[in-house]
């Protein structure tokens, strides 16, 4: 039997009080998977970010930076996590090297395409105001470019926490360890879970995005703000 067969109406209640029920046991799969991506995406970040930056500072390597995130997302997951099961075996870091290679691309493109936009004339006349190369790049480039690097690093982040409930085929433990065992915890406990990732994903998506707005420098959000008025008032 199917899980469209087992769907009834009442399962969506019967999934809130699956999750009203076992609090503390999704709580501590809900941190397993955060775990997991965590390492994940500080494991992308440390190679990819530098590297984009330092290619987008430079104008050099487009194909690269852009490709890499083309085939990132061609590459399956499940496609990753058994190549890497033949070399690192089972579990933990199995997974963790295979949802790094998911975020790489998406990090390295943004970074490189947010340093490489910055408006050259905004850099020409920091260079000859007497700036070095090294503060353009951390008071002019990376000022400007934050918003959308930081885009990029939390496409990367919600990516690989919904992607990281796979991770449960291959001994990684996290929430999919109760939607791929429908035996164990019904069809209930498989939406219950789900429902988690789900919520998970949205909260991270917005812990990012509040960030983002963070890091933007205020007269930019000013602009963006001004741009978008103007944009409604046209619409209108």
């Amino acid at each position: 039997m199917s899980l469209a067969d087992e769907f009834r109406p009442g399962t969506f209640v019967q999934a809130l009080h699956f999750i009203a029920g076992n609090v503390g046991f999704l709580a501590g799969k809900t941190l397993e998977q955060l775990e997991l991506s965590g390492a994940s995406i500080a494991i992308a970040l440390a190679l990819a970010l530098p590297l984009g930056v330092v290619l987008g500072h430079l104008h050099r390597g487009s194909a690269f930076a852009i490709g890499a995130s083309i085939v990132g997302r061609a590459l399956p997951s499940l496609v990753l996590i058994g190549v890497f099961l033949t070399v690192l075996g089972i579990g933990f870091l199995n997974n963790m090297v295979a949802l790094a290679v998911l975020a790489i691309g998406p990090i390295l493109t943004n970074a490189y395409v947010a340093i490489n936009g910055v408006d050259r004339d905004l850099v020409e006349a920091a260079r000859a105001m007497g700036m070095s190369d090294r503060q353009v790049l951390a008071r002019i480039e990376l000022p400007l470019g934050a918003p959308l690097l930081l885009t990029g690093v939390r496409i990367a982040a919600v990516t690989v926490v919904a992607t990281a409930t796979i991770a449960a085929v291959d001994g990684g433990g996290g929430l999919g360890d109760v939607i791929v065992n429908q035996a164990s915890y019904r069809l209930q406990g498989v939406l219950g879970a789900s429902l988690c990732v789900m919520a998970l994903s949205a909260a991270v998506w917005l812990a990012l995005l509040a960030l983002q707005a963070l890091a933007t420098p205020r007269g930019l959000r000013a602009a963006t703000l001004l741009e978008l008025s103007d944009y409604g008032k046209e619409r209108l």
